[in-house]
């Protein structure tokens, strides 16, 4: 295993090529660092800035082995195999690890971690067979039936109100291990993205206030429209849980913001730089990929100074024509203060993420005013 820290020209390796895989392999090669990426996809949109694209299975062994190769390694998703990760491990640097990945990938165990480092979560069950429904679990009703893996984007998630309508839920998820979730009195969603290398090199960005629509991020404002006192106690939380985690790496903490006195609690968490800490690429004085490449390398973690109010808006693939025609970008790039970024996707489809855009402003709700205008001007077939 190579020595940290690690230095350009060095060849680092990410598993993953879609659009975080893209925006890492910017920042690694603006950073003059060699990048390879895994990914089955001919297409991936981080091939474009690669150096090598392994295209092949996340699990291939050939292509591990490849991959095995670089001075180190991480990820941009969390559905990747954990052990593929611990496989790497043996051979070069990786971050996170594996351990790190497979929480994260599992509900049970992300919300046993969370509440582990003394953060509190929404009371759940966890249900793994049907006879795991009885009359105690009415005491988590109404409620949401959640796969504990591999869910994502409002994906996996059914709501319950009665015992008869989880049983039903439990049913048609397949009888897969989920995590029933009480419905709590949600005010407000916000994300901490934590870029840690060991507990004397931490750094949090500032929370981001997100907002969702049909269970996919639409808007992330920055700084949140939360009281200092509740922005710092999001940091802290954050910072928490990495450091029981032991995490090394970007991290995005998400919380909800509960009842009238605003009340934090960790819903989960994603072990890479997220879809919320976009507005880093252009708000704040080094970015979440950034970050990504200066941990892996064993180098502490940028300067995190929030440099403007923004608002990141997301893109999606319903917003292309009929034939896979281009929205009229014009609005966007007209705008002085808006950043557009596109993710070199082949094909659109309904839902799927294809770009974002970023508005910098005065304050957060100038910049969400404004972001909420430019979308509009957006077609959405």
């Amino acid at each position: 295993m190579k020595t940290l820290p690690i230095l350009p020209p060095a060849n680092l390796g990410i598993l993953g090529g879609g659009q975080l895989g893209r925006m890492f392999a910017v920042a690694a090669k603006t950073m003059g660092y060699r990048v390879t990426v895994l990914d089955p996809d001919p297409n991936a949109p981080a091939a474009a800035f690669a150096d090598r694209h392994l295209c092949a299975d996340f699990d291939d062994e050939a292509a591990l082995n490849e991959l095995a190769k670089c001075a180190a390694v991480t990820t941009e998703f969390e559905n990747v195999n954990a052990d593929a990760m611990r496989f790497l491990a043996q051979h070069t640097v990786v971050s996170p690890s594996g351990d790190c990945v497979a929480i994260a990938q599992n509900r049970i165990q992300e919300k046993a971690w969370i509440q582990k480092a003394g953060l509190q979560t929404a009371p759940y069950q966890a249900v793994c067979k049907p006879e795991d429904i009885t009359e105690a679990s009415a005491a988590f009703l109404p409620g949401i039936l959640k796969t504990a893996t591999l869910g994502y984007d409002g994906k996996g998630q059914i709501r319950v109100k009665t015992l008869s309508e989880l049983k039903a839920a439990f049913a048609e998820h397949g009888g897969v291990d989920c995590v029933l979730e009480k419905m709590v009195d949600l005010r407000g969603e916000i994300s901490v993205i934590v870029c840690r290398l060991n507990s004397d090199n931490v750094q949090t960005f500032d929370p981001a206030e997100n907002i969702h629509e049909n269970g996919i991020l639409a808007y992330s404002i920055v700084p949140a429209r939360l009281s200092a006192d509740v922005q710092q106690q999001a940091q802290q939380m954050a910072r928490r849980l990495a450091d029981e985690l032991d995490y090394v790496g970007v991290l995005a903490v998400e919380m909800f913001v509960v009842g009238d006195t605003n009340e934090l609690i960790v819903n989960e968490i994603a072990p890479r730089p997220h879809n919320s800490g976009h507005h880093t690429l252009d708000a704040c004085a080094a970015d979440q990929f950034q970050q990504q490449v200066r941990i892996m390398c064993g180098l502490p973690p940028a300067d995190t100074r929030l440099l403007s109010s923004c608002c990141m808006a997301n893109i999606l693939g319903g917003m292309w024509g009929e034939g896979g025609s281009e929205p009229n970008w014009l609005p966007l790039q007209n705008h002085p203060r808006a950043h557009l970024h596109l993710y070199g996707k082949k094909s659109a489809r309904v839902g799927r993420k294809m770009g974002h855009f970023t508005v910098l402003a005065a304050d957060a709700e100038q910049a969400f005013e404004a972001a909420t205008r430019l979308h509009q001007s957006l077609p959405d077939t």
